[in-house]
């Protein structure tokens, strides 16, 4: 329903008002399309269904664009008062206080943040809604980022970092960031802490660069990287964060970060953005990631392999 420049939206229980939905995001040129506040109001509720269970129980960072992305960049951390009081909120530690940050457990709230023009949701790896807490990560992420646009360098990346992990015995689930690169994402049990699972994340990168020092680095200067793709393990940290499946980021076109089949990471004619709000939720509907175990894995077992692959 429309009254003036205000879109009600009737989700469930609630009623959100998308305020000035013709208000440009994303402006279009060159081959890009142009998209409003009304269109990333739509497809984030297209895609709810297939985006909550990647949110439910974990602290967000919003970054919000309230002018488009020709105007400035909020990345938000706090909730503000002025948020609804049915939004979810998680109050963690951070060094000197706390911060309290929003959760997004349903779709209305999926909405206000639309409203809010945030376009990208960063998750935190752990969630404060499970009796380890939140020093205690649920996903281990590898990010591999090129040197430049050479997605093939990724797409190669990713199937050596694959086979090394399921030599551990342990499942990974590619995913486009919606930029350059690709995210490979490990369900864990969450026994471990941020400490224990951030080493063994090192300690695996470094394996995989040295089988490939040529092509493969984990040197976190730019300059000592040279033209080899980084192995990013640094978002595996307490307080960190990574973009969320199915989030938008704020790049010309509005492209999306989707979870990968396999054999997608093959295609030569997918990269990191091939996926817009325009077709993402056909992407999703796709169960990419129904091959993933539903369970997280221990990493003990992995540790011992790693370390006997060593010896």
């Amino acid at each position: 329903m429309s009254h003036g420049d205000v879109r009600t939206v009737r989700v469930g229980r609630r009623t959100v008002p998308i305020q000035r939905p013709g208000k440009v995001l994303f402006p279009g040129g060159g081959k890009a399309a142009e998209y409003t506040k009304g269109d990333l109001a739509d497809y984030y509720r297209s895609v709810a269904s297939h985006l909550l269970p990647h949110l439910r129980g974990r602290p967000l960072m919003l970054e919000r664009y309230p002018d488009g992305l020709d105007g400035p960049r909020f990345m938000q951390k706090n909730t503000p008062e002025h948020y609804p009081e049915w939004i979810t909120r998680a109050e963690v530690t951070k060094e000197g206080g706390t911060v309290t940050h929003v959760v997004c457990d349903d779709t209305a709230t999926l909405l206000y943040l639309a409203d809010q023009a945030c376009l990208t949701l960063h998750r935190w790896l752990s969630r404060t809604d499970r009796a380890a807490g939140p020093d205690h990560p649920d996903r281990l992420v590898f990010d591999l980022d090129p040197s430049g646009d050479d997605f093939g360098a990724v797409r190669q990346a990713a199937g050596w970092l694959r086979e090394l992990l399921e030599e551990l015995g342990l499942p990974v689930a590619p995913m486009t960031t919606g930029s350059r690169g690709l995210h490979l994402v490990v369900p864990l049990d969450g026994r471990d802490d941020f400490g224990t699972v951030r080493r063994f994340a090192h300690d695996v990168a470094e394996r995989a660069a040295s089988r490939h020092p040529e092509r493969l680095t984990t040197a976190a200067r730019k300059s000592d990287r040279g033209d080899r793709l980084y192995l990013d393990v640094q978002r595996n940290a307490y307080a960190q964060t990574a973009v969320a499946p199915y989030t938008v980021r704020p790049l010309p076109g509005a492209p999306v970060a989707v979870p990968l089949a396999w054999e997608q990471v093959d295609d030569p004619g997918v990269d990191a953005r091939h996926w817009t709000i325009a077709d993402a939720v056909d992407q999703a509907r796709t169960d990419p990631w129904a091959g993933v175990p539903s369970r997280g894995r221990s990493l003990k077992p992995a540790r011992r392999r790693l370390a006997a692959q060593a010896g």
